[in-house]
């Protein structure tokens, strides 16, 4: 195993033993982050998003595998399990996750599941209705970025 493997194998057993300090540690001070839902985050955000996850993820747990270098990049693919706090359903999250590592530490770190498929999950009803609407995805990014905004203001992250 490379040492850019090892690191996103060390950074998703922190993820799976709810260690986030560990996973902010991964990251290098000029990290950005994507998904479905967060969207271009700082360094900063991005530690913050991870604490905020674990902290209020009470039954989370995840699994990852497929660790894969090629060059300065990193592939894997996690599963989350968890319930959606908003709604509290269950929710299944099938993750590829993409890392660009630079001097042993994340730079860019981007994650891509299908938001329909977790928006039905995760919002049962109106997910299935309006999940793979603009307005609805857009919807659901604002909340999760107030949300985010908020956390930081709360602990107030260095």
């Amino acid at each position: 195993m490379t040492a850019n493997e090892q690191l996103i194998q060390q950074f998703y057993t922190a993820f799976q033993q709810k260690d986030y300090r560990t996973m902010q540690e991964s990251y290098a001070d000029n990290a950005t982050f994507n998904d479905s839902v967060f969207r271009n985050l700082d360094a900063k955000q991005v530690r913050a998003m991870w604490q905020m996850l674990i902290s209020g993820g009470k039954d989370m747990t995840m699994t990852f595998g497929n660790i894969k270098e090629n060059g300065n990049k990193v592939t894997a693919y996690w599963e989350a399990h968890y319930t959606f706090s908003a709604t509290g359903k269950k929710v299944i999250n099938k993750i590829n996750a993409e890392f660009e590592i630079e001097g042993g530490k994340i730079v860019k770190h981007t994650d891509s599941f299908d938001f329909y498929k977790w928006a039905k999950q995760a919002f049962g009803a109106g997910g299935f209705l309006l999940g793979w609407t603009n307005s609805f995805k857009e919807k659901v990014r604002q909340t999760a970025k107030k949300k985010l905004d908020q956390y930081l203001e709360k602990t107030n992250q260095p």
